[in-house]
């Protein structure tokens, strides 16, 4: 395994990864997930600002993202830094930009770091399918470890774990990913909330990931609006 530092998109995966079944559990709109990730990650490493959101005409106007000139020296990174790069969007839109396509990548990565193991199948004999359990779950032990800490101890997270949990809390499931024991649900989620409105880091971190909450929420809203108007 390298000693290279995973990304906070890689974590995520990790702690949406059944260890035995290799397959990913509260998986919706793990893409737009993922895109938030990899903005949190540019936004903590210093390589991107995320604008305050303004007013203009009475109206809200949305947060948006432009690069430092500092290159991130990770090949996933510095792609996701050469989108921003290009012109300058909304981050909410950037989310959603930086997360197509990134699974099987991300996974392939965390199986070559030795952590992860890729299984080929079919479902019923005909569908190709693939699985990814785990092969070695020390560091996915530490992760699980600070988020434990955050969400049941009432510690304080170092800013890469506040922006895990923050993705987490955006996504739904921050409740849902670590042992409970006799904490309430709510309790967790209000802990959750809590990291995520937190002064745990820079404002420029703080607002990427209100963006990538935002865009998660767009995204259901959008899904919800899509089955609603399927039904009638």
């Amino acid at each position: 395994m390298t000693d290279a530092p995973l990304l906070i998109a890689e974590d995520l995966l990790l702690i949406l990864l059944d260890d035995d079944s290799g397959r990913l559990t509260h998986a919706s709109y793990l893409d737009t997930g993922l895109g938030g990730a990899h903005l949190v990650d540019l936004a903590l490493g210093g390589h991107v600002d995320v604008d305050e959101p303004g007013r203009k005409w009475g109206f809200t106007q949305a947060a948006r993202v432009h690069v430092t000139g500092s290159l991130p020296g990770d090949p996933v990174l510095r792609a996701a830094y050469d989108t921003v790069a290009e012109k300058e969007r909304t981050a909410q839109d950037l989310v959603g930009r930086l997360g197509r396509k990134q699974r099987d990548p991300l996974l392939e990565r965390l199986a070559g770091r030795g952590l992860v193991e890729r299984r080929e199948g079919r479902v019923m004999g005909l569908f190709p399918t693939t699985r990814w359990p785990a092969a070695d779950a020390r560091h996915e032990t530490q992760v699980r470890q600070a988020l434990d800490s955050a969400l049941l101890r009432g510690g304080t997270p170092d800013p890469r774990t506040a922006g895990l949990v923050a993705l987490l809390h955006g996504l739904g499931v921050a409740h849902r990913v670590v042992d409970r024991g006799d904490v309430p649900a709510g309790e967790v989620k209000k802990r959750a909330k809590a990291v995520a409105e937190g002064d745990w880091a820079a404002k420029g971190v703080k607002d990427a990931v209100a963006a990538a909450q935002a865009a998660v929420v767009a995204a259901m809203v959008a899904s919800s609006a899509a089955a609603t108007a399927g039904s009638s």
